[in-house]
């Protein structure tokens, strides 16, 4: 969480989120109207918190990590523009999921790299192949996200597939979940041996590039600077 997510909670009169993520934030609950739903429910918090906003409340709408990555900011947009109210909406950053587990990882992201949720519930999964296919081929850095759940067992075996064609199988890869959490589990292993590893919906993968490499514990992506200043 960034200071600015800490202060906006603070001058919110009204706090609504998905549970879990409530769950983790009790000191900013104390003294406000909290409203809590459950996964799936996305469009029922837009709403509840737009029909608040424009009765003139300061309302905070939770997303984990930034909201405008893979969060909430991009729905509330869409609805406020088809209700075409004149509520006032700031989204305020936060730390991604990608930025939280680089950090953890050591600096995987130092090169260009390409973002890919495995979830087919809002996207086709034909759609998404064609993107795994095009960041492999291309040599990014590919974070996953979303990479497995009880109904999508399979994605991230056919991802792995996928980025095999393009990749040596000792390429680094990190698998991060729950980061910076009481339940973080951080691995750093290869793209032949991954699916080994524990992953589920918290978890977030970084798949290193051709020159990505491994050292003392860390995953690092070189940008560039030995080649151009000859260290």
């Amino acid at each position: 969480m960034t200071p600015a997510a800490g202060e906006a909670l603070a001058a919110a009169e009204v706090i609504v989120g998905y549970q879990t993520y409530l769950d983790l934030i009790p000191e900013f609950l104390a003294g406000k109207e909290v409203i809590a739903s459950q996964m799936m429910k996305e469009v029922d918090r837009c709403r509840k918190a737009l029909e608040l906003a424009g009765e003139g409340r300061i309302v905070a709408l939770v997303s984990g990590g930034d909201p405008g990555i893979y969060a909430m900011a991009g729905l509330v947009f869409e609805m406020a523009r088809e209700q075409g109210g004149a509520v006032e909406i700031e989204v305020i950053a936060g730390i991604a999921a990608l930025n939280a587990c680089a950090a953890r990882l050591g600096a995987p992201l130092m090169h260009d790299f390409a973002a890919i949720s495995l979830s087919d519930l809002l996207t086709p999964w034909e759609k998404i192949e064609k993107r795994l296919e095009a960041a492999a081929a291309a040599d990014f850095v590919v974070v996953i996200y979303n990479p497995k759940s009880k109904k999508r067992a399979e994605h991230i075996v056919k991802a792995r597939e996928i980025l095999l064609a393009h990749r040596a199988p000792e390429t680094p890869v990190g698998i991060v979940t729950a980061a910076t959490r009481e339940n973080e589990r951080i691995v750093l292993t290869t793209l032949e041996k991954m699916l080994a590893s524990e992953i589920d919906m918290q978890t977030t993968i970084i798949v290193g590039n051709s020159m990505t490499f491994a050292w003392q514990g860390f995953m690092v992506t070189p940008r560039g600077y030995a080649a151009k200043y000859g260290w």
